[in-house]
């Protein structure tokens, strides 16, 4: 079997519509996920303190 990668071409350049393309999915996917970090960890995190810290005031 002939191996596929030595057929790229080393110097040729990448059309710019597809530059373009890839690095809006790669921005896209990056900001998926810093949301989903956001709302599934820092956020509950937060909501959680705010929970233990005011059942802390209460029973004291």
């Amino acid at each position: 079997m002939e191996n596929p990668f030595k057929k790229i071409l080393h110097n040729e350049d990448v059309p710019e519509i597809l530059r373009e393309k890839v690095i809006n999915d790669i921005a896209l996917i990056k900001l998926s996920i810093d949301v989903a970090d956001l709302f599934l960890v820092k956020c509950p995190s937060t909501i959680g303190e705010f929970i233990v810290d005011k059942n802390d005031k209460n029973q004291n």
